[in-house]
């Protein structure tokens, strides 16, 4: 059986990927593309490495006739997404690749987003889409919202690790590194090439970043009691990757016991020897999660380093996987590239 697949927000990096990485699924066809300033252009033009593929012509949202779509992942920017899809027909399942359904609570939402949630009947009904941890969820919804790429990557460092009481739940700290591409496509002056290449600063510290969010909402649920971490997060200069450096008081070979067990069975996540290293390198445009363990010099200290791609794993990749098991479908369909290297 095919499904007939939407794309909103076709002209985004996330939108990109989701055409990119559905191209090969044996069970997904794209029926229609939207964009607003690039309505009337096809994918090839706005996406010269897709120009290959024969796709729909880039509409207007309310041009889409969404009778016979199965599906629709919604790759439109934070606030936006509350109030179209909240306007989709409910025969609809969506995928929301935004931060507007990912916390669950309205006063949360405000206090990270600084306005009011237009859809709060809709945030009740999504799911979480961190697809290891919900998966039974996951299957039987409507509307799942994908987990924001660094919120994704501090979770797959950390969550088992709670969940296994292996570590000192106080005294966590996640220092990140985040590629340019999770800021998105829209022309941002601290983005240009002159501005960005040959530095690396850090950027909403001190406990502003909006993915804190869902660190608190997740951390505090696995663990039964409030967790608050410390995050920073950095722009580096690169295209594609995050990398996590988590550092955390624990015996070392518990952790890497615990992620072990964890993730045995899971095809996209590979928990390292002890002592190896993961590199952003290793995973680039592929869906997979590699986890390194290394012991700290200092008697009862360890650190946990997680590497992944933000658009892949980190958003559309993960999107992709979400759909699959909404569709009933075989999860890794579409998603089984080995990574690009060098």
């Amino acid at each position: 059986m095919t499904h007939k697949i939407a794309i909103l927000g076709a002209s985004g990096y996330t939108g990109a990927e989701l055409v990119r990485l559905i191209a090969t699924h044996p069970t997904m066809e794209i029926t229609a593309l939207s964009a607003d300033r690039k309505a009337g252009m096809t994918m090839g033009a706005v996406f010269p490495h897709l120009r290959h593929l024969t796709l729909p012509t880039l509409v207007r949202i309310e041009e889409i006739d969404f009778a016979d779509v199965d599906l629709v992942f919604c790759a439109l920017p934070h606030a936006t997404s509350q109030e179209v899809i909240a306007g989709l027909p409910r025969h609809l399942k969506v995928v929301d690749l935004s931060a507007d359904f990912r916390l669950r609570d309205p006063v949360e939402y405000e206090k990270w987003y600084g306005k009011p949630h237009a859809a709060p009947e809709l945030q009740k009904e999504a799911v979480y889409g961190l697809t290891e941890f919900y998966r039974d969820e996951i299957r039987g919804a409507r509307l799942v919202a994908g987990t924001g790429c660094n919120a994704a990557t501090g979770q797959y460092a950390i969550r088992p690790l709670i969940e296994a009481a292996v570590i000192d739940l106080d005294e966590i700290v996640i220092d990140l590194k985040a590629a340019v591409s999770g800021a998105g496509r829209s022309l941002k002056e601290n983005l240009l090439h002159a501005e960005l290449s040959e530095g690396y600063q850090a950027y909403a510290a001190g406990g502003t970043h909006r993915h804190l969010g869902e660190f608190d909402q997740e951390f505090s649920k696995a663990a039964g009691r409030p967790v608050q971490v410390q995050f920073t997060p950095h722009l580096i200069p690169a295209n594609r990757g995050i990398l996590a450096t988590v550092y955390l008081r624990g015996d070392a070979a518990a952790v890497h016991d615990a992620l072990a067990k964890a993730y045995e069975n899971e095809t996209f996540i590979k928990v390292l020897p002890m002592g190896e290293h993961p590199s952003t390198k290793h995973v680039r445009g592929s869906n997979f999660v590699h986890i390194g363990v290394v012991a700290d010099r200092l008697p009862g200290r360890v650190m946990v380093i997680a590497a992944l791609d933000n658009l892949t794993k980190g958003s559309s990749g993960q999107a992709l996987q979400n759909a699959n098991l909404m569709l009933g479908g075989e999860e890794t369909a579409g998603l089984m590239l080995a990574p690009v290297f060098p």
